[in-house]
C-alpha cells in the first residue's frame, strides 16, 4: 500500500529531510518516491501498518500540508474508466467530499470534483456528496498528465501553525521562531512520544510546545526568568503538563537525566543578550555545557547565524555535524539548521 504527502513548497530540502527524520525514528519502513516537487510517495507499506503510519505521520510533519493513503494513478483521459474500478465502499463512510488540486496542470479543478463525485455516486450505494465536514475526503492531486486519487482517513491539523503563531500566545517577545519551524526542527531531532527533549534557550517555550505536543516530556531553561516564567504561561496554555522550566545559565545546567534529544535556537545579533558571553563563544560554551547531558544515541538540532563556523567547535568538544539547511531570511542573514550528534566511535 501507499501514502501520498503533499509538502510545503516554503523550503527546499526541509520538508523532505523532515519527512526522513520521522520515518527513521518512529520506524516507518517504506520506500520514498519524489515524483515532483512537493509531492512524495510512500511505497511498499504492509496493509498491516497502513493505517499506523498514515496517523503516526499527520501528528507529527510540519512541513507536509496533507497525508492520504492513495488508491490510484490515473489520468484526465482515463478517469471514467478508472473511478468507476475502485471499490468506494471500502473508503467513504456516508458523506464526502471530493477535492482536486493542481500542480503544473491546467486541469479545470472545478470540473474534475464534480466529474469525480459523479463517477463515485453511480457506484457506490448509501452514500451522499457533503461538501463542508464531510465523514470522507478523497483527494485528487494533478500533476503534468497525472491524476493521483487518495483518501484522507487522519487530518492533519494545519490550523495549529496559523493558530500558535508567537503574538497569538499569551506571552509573547519579538524573534521568536515560527511553530511550522520549531516543529520541523523537533523532528529533525529524531525525538519520540515519551522520550526528554531540553531547549537550555527556551525563551518563549515555542520548541517546548511544538515537541510537547507530540508526546515529549519536556525541560526548558533560559537565563532570564521573565523567559522561563513565559514558557511555563504558553505551556500551560496549549494544554502541556508534562515539563520543567528553570531560570539558569547554559553553562550550569546538570540534568537530572540524560536527554534523549535537544533542540534549540541560541540567541545570536546585536539586539541579543546572552548575560556575560560574548559574540560566538556563547556556542562553544553550549556545546561544553549540553555534551554530558545528552545520551550517546542523541541527536542536537539548532539554528545559528551563517557567519558563524560551528565545525571547529563541535570537533573540538566530540560532535559531528550529520545535516546544514540555510534558510534565506533577509539580505545579511542566512539561518542555519544543523543537525549534530556525539561522534561515534
Amino acid at each position: 500500500m501507499e501514502l501520498f504527502c503533499i509538502q510545503s513548497q516554503e523550503h527546499p530540502e526541509l520538508p523532505l529531510a523532515e519527512l526522513k527524520a520521522v520515518m527513521e525514528c518512529e520506524n516507518i519502513d517504506a520506500t520514498i518516491d519524489v515524483v515532483a516537487e512537493g509531492l512524495v510517495i510512500l511505497k511498499d507499506i504492509p496493509d498491516e501498518r497502513i493505517d499506523q503510519y498514515h496517523e503516526t505521520l499527520t501528528k507529527r510533519l510540519g512541513y507536509t500540508h496533507e497525508v492520504h493513503q492513495l488508491i490510484m494513478k490515473s489520468s484526465p483521459e482515463r478517469l471514467s474508466e478508472d473511478i468507476p474500478s475502485i471499490n468506494w465502499q471500502d473508503y467513504i463512510s456516508e458523506t464526502f467530499a471530493v477535492r482536486v488540486k493542481r500542480l503544473n496542470s491546467q486541469i479545470d479543478t472545478v470540473a474534475t470534483e464534480r466529474k469525480a463525485g459523479a463517477l463515485i455516486l453511480d457506484n457506490c450505494n448509501d452514500i451522499k456528496v457533503k461538501l463542508r465536514e464531510p465523514n470522507s475526503l478523497v483527494r485528487m492531486v494533478a500533476s503534468k498528465n497525472d491524476i493521483y486519487i487518495a483518501v484522507e482517513k487522519f487530518k492533519l491539523n494545519k490550523k495549529h501553525f496559523v493558530e500558535s503563531k508567537p503574538h497569538k500566545r499569551p506571552f509573547f517577545y519579538p524573534g521568536s521562531m515560527s511553530p511550522k519551524l520549531a516543529r520541523c526542527m523537533v523532528n529533525l531531532s529524531r525525538v519520540t512520544e515519551g522520550q526528554l527533549l531540553l531547549d537550555p534557550f527556551c525563551g518563549t517555550g515555542g520548541i517546548l510546545i511544538e515537541a510537547g505536543l507530540i508526546g515529549c516530556k519536556v525541560v526548558g531553561s533560559d537565563i532570564y526568568w521573565k523567559m522561563k516564567n513565559g514558557a511555563a504561561i504558553n505551556l500551560d496554555h496549549f494544554g502541556i503538563t508534562d515539563y520543567r522550566t528553570f531560570n539558569l545559565d547554559v553553562r550550569e545546567l546538570k540534568m537530572y537525566e540524560k536527554v534523549a534529544a535537544v533542540v534549540t535556537d541560541p540567541p545570536y545579533g546585536i539586539s541579543t543578550s546572552t548575560g556575560d558571553i560574548e559574540g560566538d563563544n556563547i556556542f562553544k560554551e553550549f556545546f561544553i555545557a549540553i555534551y554530558d547531558n545528552m545520551r550517546d544515541d542523541a541527536y542536537l538540532c539548532m539554528a545559528s547565524p551563517h557567519y558563524v563556523d560551528l565545525k571547529p567547535m563541535a570537533d573540538e568538544v566530540g560532535f559531528e555535524i550529520v545535516e546544514q539547511y540555510g534558510i534565506k531570511m533577509h539580505r545579511s542573514l542566512t539561518r542555519i539548521i544543523s543537525v549534530i550528534r556525539k561522534k561515534l566511535d
